[in-house]
């Protein structure tokens, strides 16, 4: 069992509507060690991806997640609505308290290239990947009055390592989520909030199928590919005191994963 070190701690994690995703795993894993949690959710994305929606899965990791003994608020919000990131931390103010840990876990993708990319596309990216985890971030530092113990975790890629073909809108968004995170941590250290970014790389959450697994494999010199449990017990250590020097990074785990 974890040690309960995030007790008394208010995390919000965005984009934990599947239970296979890596937003789930670090809600799974931020309430093993004791923080409460509020996690948001919409499934009208994943409802139209190929892996497709999972229904019942907000509902069964709010369940899963207060048999950890922590108090958890689930919150159904569509990102790329601009009101969403001041609406979710009313919520949780009023319903939790205030938190001290944002976790900007919830992607939009769709794969795309130099003939498939549109203004349409590069909008919906945007709105989700870059519009709502800086007005999240900005807006959790404004209200952020507990003078430390801050953390605002962004979630990226691995686009600053290697080419990522047929993903531009994807990568663009997310290379400025990265200096964003760079730019933002001096900002808001002053008012005891660390900053750092989380690049997961390639994870099966259950959208690989079994041909890419195996075209992957060779790449992972540790001899499996990523599992969001992974990406979660990093997300938990930034979130912990251990981690109250680091700022204004951008963590590569990838298990070695060759480019």
């Amino acid at each position: 069992m974890a040690e309960r070190n995030l007790a008394g701690r208010i995390a919000i994690v965005t984009g934990a509507t599947r239970r296979m995703g890596i937003g789930a795993a670090i809600c799974r894993e931020l309430a093993g060690r004791g923080a409460d949690i509020a996690f948001t959710h919409w499934n009208d994305y994943d409802r139209n991806m190929p892996w497709g929606g999972d229904e019942d899965g907000p509902g069964l990791l709010k369940t899963e997640l207060e048999s950890c003994g922590v108090r958890v608020l689930s919150i159904q919000a569509d990102l790329s609505n601009p009101d969403s990131p001041k609406q979710i931390l009313d919520q949780v103010e009023q319903e939790l308290g205030p938190p001290s840990i944002l976790v900007n876990n919830a992607a939009y993708s769709i794969n795309d290239g130099y003939e498939q990319l549109t203004a349409e596309l590069l909008d919906a990216h945007y709105a989700v990947n870059m519009r709502a985890a800086i007005l999240l971030s900005v807006e959790f530092a404004r209200r952020f009055t507990l003078g430390e113990g801050g953390r605002i975790i962004n979630m990226t890629s691995g686009q600053s390592l290697g080419a990522m073909p047929k993903e531009l809108a994807y990568i663009a968004t997310k290379g400025a989520i990265e200096a964003f995170t760079r730019s933002l941590a001096p900002d808001v250290a002053p008012l005891g909030i660390t900053v750092n970014a989380v690049n997961p790389g390639p994870t099966d959450t259950g959208w690989m199928s079994e041909e890419l697994k195996c075209e992957l494999l060779p790449r992972f010199p540790m001899g499996r590919v990523g599992l969001p449990e992974d990406a979660a017990r990093l997300v938990a250590f930034l979130a912990s005191d251990d981690a109250r020097w680091i700022t204004g990074q951008v963590i590569h785990s990838e298990g070695g994963f060759l480019r």
